[in-house]
């Protein structure tokens, strides 16, 4: 008993000093409260809205930081701070391409400000403004294309408005976020009349553009008549296993039977449209009955072809958008979203199956050509087998 007693004393003294020492670490790392010297030897090198500092840190003990305090814009003060390790400082975010003024300080270990460095910073056209004046609006299957380039790969957001005649306003629809080198994103559900189209572009400082306008007609998008469709079996298409023929993933059902391939170096089936279109988009709809996953596609590639008669040809697994072999030009290659629950495929939810159930859209690049034969090659399926299967494959666009 008298040993559990001093246990528990040794426990309690070694609590107490830990909550000391714990407390102890807001204190100021130093007790040297005198003034550090400012930095020295300042110059700037500007850029796409923001500014490079290079300086002489002071031969000091206690240096801890250097500080900089500006504003991006009104109401906007912002602060950025370097370690002692470096002699350069970054100052970004602002909103416009004109002189800012930087106030620097070198902090101690005290939290000691020294005297202020004022500077003058002159940035280059911000990412934002840049950025959104090469975009490009172009009319697309039910509403409107933005396109063009973003060199800096800035992470941004850009927001679509059109003008609503019937509440004689301007709205706006959900922001659009990017981040890649090209831009190129469509929003729909519009109907075929002229309408007047917006975009302008925020930055994560709060930072907006002005706003791009041009009036567009979007174009007359509608489901594709599957009943003119027809088998164009080629010699290098997959055979056909357990009587689930082609025709089925044309026939307007999604339920069994599907399309099924036998076990075959290839995974792919052909047919023709009855008519010239240009696609928008397309549904698939996967077999419920493999689960989520399996034999059903995961990664593939659509190839079309607007020849009346187009040539058999063995195609590669998968495709850049516009890349031709014979006949056959791609028009992309599309990947199944993982399943929304975020489990792995094998575990999938009722949530992910109904995922399935309703079919999953994919959108056709507007670049992509017109076409009268659709060449559905599978890359890979979610089991990584050589055959696979699908249930419906709904195709909407604008008929030639």
């Amino acid at each position: 008993m008298q040993n559990l007693f001093i246990w528990a004393m040794a426990l309690l003294v070694l609590g107490i000093s830990a909550c000391r020492k714990s407390a102890s670490n807001n204190d100021p790392v130093s007790t040297d409260a005198s003034k550090p010297d400012p930095i020295t030897n300042v110059r700037v090198e500007n850029f796409n809205g923001g500014a490079n500092i290079i300086y002489s840190l002071p031969n000091i003990p206690n240096l801890l930081y250097v500080l900089a305090e500006y504003s991006i814009g009104e109401n906007k003060p912002r602060q950025t701070k370097a370690s002692y390790y470096t002699d350069t400082l970054r100052v970004d975010g602002f909103a416009e391409s004109k002189e800012y003024e930087v106030t620097l300080y070198v902090v101690s270990r005290a939290e000691v400000k020294s005297d202020p460095v004022k500077i003058k910073v002159n940035p280059l056209t911000p990412k934002f403004e840049l950025v959104n004046s090469q975009l490009q609006l172009s009319p697309d299957f039910g509403g409107v294309n933005v396109s063009g380039p973003n060199s800096f790969k800035a992470p941004l957001s850009m927001h679509i408005v059109y003008f609503d005649a019937a509440a004689n306003r301007y709205e706006e629809k959900d922001p659009v976020a990017v981040s890649t080198q090209a831009i190129s994103f469509s929003v729909r559900g519009f109907e075929s009349a002229p309408t007047k189209f917006g975009v302008y572009t925020t930055d994560q400082f709060g930072n907006r553009s002005d706003t791009l306008f041009k009036t567009l007609t979007p174009l007359f998008e509608t489901a594709l008549d599957y009943t003119k469709y027809y088998e164009y079996k080629l010699p290098s298409d997959a055979s056909i296993g357990y009587g689930w023929e082609l025709r089925y993933l044309f026939d307007g059902k999604t339920t069994e039977p599907g399309w099924h391939t036998n076990i075959a170096p290839v995974t792919q089936g052909t047919w023709g449209l009855g008519m010239s279109a240009k696609l928008s988009r397309f549904r698939l709809y996967e077999r419920l009955s493999a689960g989520y996953g399996y034999q059903n596609p995961r990664v593939f590639t659509i190839w079309g072809s607007n020849k009346t008669d187009p040539a058999d040809i063995a195609l590669p697994n998968a495709a850049v958008l516009g890349e031709t072999h014979g006949d056959w030009t791609s028009m992309g290659t599309f990947t199944y979203p993982n399943p929304p629950s975020g489990l792995p495929p094998n575990q999938a939810n009722s949530q992910d199956m109904q995922f399935m159930a309703d079919g999953v859209d994919f959108n056709v690049p507007i670049d992509a050509i017109p076409t009268r034969f659709i060449r559905f090659v599978v890359n890979q399926t979610w089991g990584g087998v050589s055959y696979t299967n699908l249930m419906e494959m709904t195709l909407y666009g604008s008929p030639q």
